[in-house]
């Protein structure tokens, strides 16, 4: 069931749009509500949803504006609902990577479709990046954050080719906006993060394994052998050989 956030300023609206649809019944849930910017970005802080309906009938200035801002923050599917047929207005919503625009008045007929789309959307999203959501809503009663998350997923999937482009994706969060927040809270960027978390795991298994070096290469995510003992020798000031032997020495 993907979880959707519904930010409505006008309270009769967003309830004519809760009763419209049995929602489950799309594969939805509606998960929380927002009357504002402000309350939709305190939740996106702190929790991940999987689709933003945003109700431009009341100010379609406003509610572009708050789409415009939900987007930097987040890249979860947003649906924009009651705007008018004027195409500028169309097209910053494709600039905006909008999933959906449906015109005033909104039919169930129409949010239907729209709604099928979306999921069939997030249908497709990767194996693992289902299974790193799952995680993400099994953690999420001990109000983890976001930045825990990301360096969950770098434990657990050293072994693959890890972008910050690809997480973000995965948490529905823009790339730029995921990437500062992580420095601000880890005072080093994302890759300056990877880098030291995977020659710290290859250390611990040339110190404590007989694995050969392309294994251990492999198991903390390079592909290329030649680039792992550059990385290696930058990071320790001694090749894999040399620290593996003095770990020995000195054991």
């Amino acid at each position: 069931m993907y979880k959707a956030l519904l930010v409505y300023p006008d309270n009769i609206s967003r309830e004519e749009t809760r009763l419209m649809l049995p929602w489950e019944q799309h594969g939805f849930r509606l998960h929380a509500y927002a009357d504002s910017l402000s309350d939709a970005q305190a939740l996106l802080r702190t929790q991940l949803f999987d689709l933003i309906l945003i109700d431009l009938k009341p100010s379609q200035a406003i509610g572009m504006q708050i789409c415009e801002q939900l987007r930097e923050q987040s890249r979860a599917s947003i649906i924009l609902l009651g705007g008018s047929h004027d195409f500028q207005l169309l097209r910053k919503a494709m600039a905006l990577q909008v999933s959906d625009y449906i015109a005033d008045p909104v039919q169930p007929e129409d949010l239907a479709a729209s709604l099928c789309k979306v999921k069939k959307e997030l249908d497709v999203q990767p194996v693992h990046s289902k299974r790193f959501n799952l995680s993400y809503e099994s953690k999420k009663s001990q109000n983890p954050s976001i930045i825990d998350l990301v360096k969950q997923y770098v434990q657990e999937q050293m072994h693959e080719n890890i972008t910050l482009k690809k997480i973000s994706s995965m948490l529905h969060f823009n790339c730029a906006y995921l990437g500062q927040k992580f420095k601000d809270q880890e005072n080093m960027s994302f890759n300056e993060y990877l880098l030291q978390q995977r020659m710290e795991k290859a250390k611990v298994l040339l110190e404590k394994t007989d694995m050969r070096i392309y294994e251990i290469a492999n198991e903390v995510g390079y592909t290329e052998i030649d680039w792992f003992y550059k990385k290696f020798k930058e990071y320790t000031g001694a090749s894999a050989n040399e620290y593996r032997k003095q770990s020995t020495v000195y054991a």
